[in-house]
């Protein structure tokens, strides 16, 4: 397995590939547009960390700038009917954090509008993926749920009432995105209760 390809960027594609020039090969990488938007001008070294996708009628390798992100991928591909493709442009679309957020949360909706993801598929990589992560991560990963004051929130940066409102705002129909950027605009202070920070959440998302 090719963990990850280092080179020359040699060609750069407006679709959803490009080539490495490692030591004279050139290795065709598919990459989503997102992350071709993030590479330098060709000319430029690059570091490409990819999964080797083999079938009878084609190899392929996929290409992502973070490990992270690779990781989030093959977790994906595991759903039933998630391909290679679909993995890809689900993580073309949504940031890492916004995706483990959204299927911590449940957030069908987020997910639902990655293309190529309808609704039964949201459900199952919600309901297959949900436990595979963890949620102290991902909370500290957005960081929607810092205080004012460190100590009040413990080592994680967040509080009870926090997640109570995150939870509450989806709830109501808000996407996770959506109440986790609302909230991370507020300046939670230890003595904010769950209703406190839902009522100041709402005024700026509506």
């Amino acid at each position: 397995m090719i963990a990850y390809v280092s080179g020359i960027l040699a060609e750069k594609s407006e679709q959803d590939n490009v080539i490495v020039d490692v030591n004279g090969i050139g290795y065709n990488v598919l990459v989503s547009p997102k992350e071709a938007s993030l590479l330098p001008p060709e000319g430029s070294r690059v570091k490409l960390y990819t999964h080797m996708a083999v079938r009878e009628d084609a190899q392929k390798l996929y290409g992502f700038l973070t490990r992270e992100s690779l990781s989030l991928f093959r977790m994906l591909i595991t759903v039933n009917k998630v391909g290679c493709k679909i993995a890809q442009d689900i993580l073309g679309s949504l940031s890492p954090d916004e995706l483990r957020l959204a299927i911590l949360s449940g957030d069908e909706k987020t997910i639902n509008k990655c293309p190529g993801v309808g609704p039964k598929m949201a459900q199952r990589i919600i309901l297959d993926l949900k436990d595979k992560i963890d949620p102290d991560t991902v909370f500290v990963h957005v960081g929607a749920f810092e205080t004012q004051d460190a100590d009040a929130s413990g080592a994680n940066g967040m509080t009870d009432a926090a997640r109570e409102a995150l939870e509450a705002l989806i709830a109501l129909g808000f996407s996770a995105t959506m109440s986790g950027a609302a909230i991370r605009e507020l300046a939670i202070t230890e003595n904010m209760t769950s209703e406190d920070i839902i009522k100041e959440a709402l005024k700026i998302i509506r």
